[in-house]
């Protein structure tokens, strides 16, 4: 690639995380990742190799409707010529929704200010047989006013020890929370949290611990002690990876990549529990 004719392409980017064994492409594995689908799709539209960056690294089976990337390449191409071409040859569980020319100093990881995660849970007595890769299915009743009570005692900057799986590479545990809500329309539970980062399976950590005092089986102070205790063994296990989805980004408006409204055509289709 020409180092003067070099441009720099955002895009949005929304997956079905069912199929793939996580965002990360994979050294010595065969299994598919998102990563490795979209670097062979832009490689081949580009006419050279392509490597890309992520706003945030997603686990096997968790979903996207707005993860953000960049990529570089020396190929022009239209816009809607990068889109389309680069979905033409993408598995149908992955599509770009959005791309850009870029200032070349934007970094679709290190220039994000916040990113926004939802959990998703058909709170039912019977599983759903549609959308089953989409949520969680939660047979036992949760009461939300006690979950956001809780919820809220993570709002700030604290050290996440506590929410932290042991694989994780992060250098820091401590992470600024701007928002969490916890809302249910029907049988559907949605939790929504914003932070300045993800911590690797925090999310899923958070619920494990949400759930037992949604149920009324922990108390709702838990969640305090486990957040002061910064160990992962005072907490509750980890949630399954189905029911989250990847769903913002936030940058300066600088650069012009759209934030909102997080995840738009997420939640249209599951309404509909009851």
């Amino acid at each position: 690639m020409t180092e003067n004719l070099r441009r720099r392409y955002a895009a949005i980017v929304e997956y079905n995380g069912a199929n793939f064994h996580g965002w990360q492409k994979q050294k010595h594995h065969d299994e598919p990742t998102v990563q490795a689908a979209l670097e062979a799709a832009i490689s081949k539209v580009a006419n050279h190799p392509v490597e890309i960056v992520c706003a945030g690294r997603t686990d096997a089976g968790v979903h996207a409707t707005r993860q953000v990337i960049h990529f570089d390449t020396d190929a022009i191409r239209s816009d809607y010529g990068w889109i389309m071409g680069i979905n033409t040859n993408t598995p149908a569980a992955v599509s770009v929704q959005w791309l850009q020319q870029v200032d070349t100093d934007f970094h679709a990881r290190f220039k994000a200010q916040a990113r926004c995660y939802r959990y998703l849970i058909n709170n039912s007595k019977y599983r759903q047989a549609l959308q089953h890769e989409q949520l969680t299915w939660w047979k036992y009743d949760l009461d939300v006013d006690r979950m956001q009570m809780a919820a809220n005692q993570l709002l700030g900057e604290h050290d996440f020890s506590a929410f932290r799986a042991k694989d994780c590479q992060a250098k820091s545990p401590v992470k600024t929370m701007h928002r969490i809500s916890v809302k249910r329309w029907g049988a559907l539970i949605m939790v929504e949290l914003e932070s300045s980062a993800f911590l690797y399976h925090m999310v899923r950590n958070i619920m494990g611990v949400l759930i037992p005092i949604g149920e009324g089986n922990k108390p709702v102070e838990w969640m305090t002690e486990v957040l002061e205790s910064r160990s992962r063994l005072a907490a509750g296990v980890t949630a399954p990876g189905d029911g989250l989805h990847f769903v913002g980004v936030r940058f300066p408006e600088q650069f012009g990549i759209p934030s909102a409204p997080y995840g738009p055509l997420l939640l249209e289709p599951v309404l509909s529990l009851s």
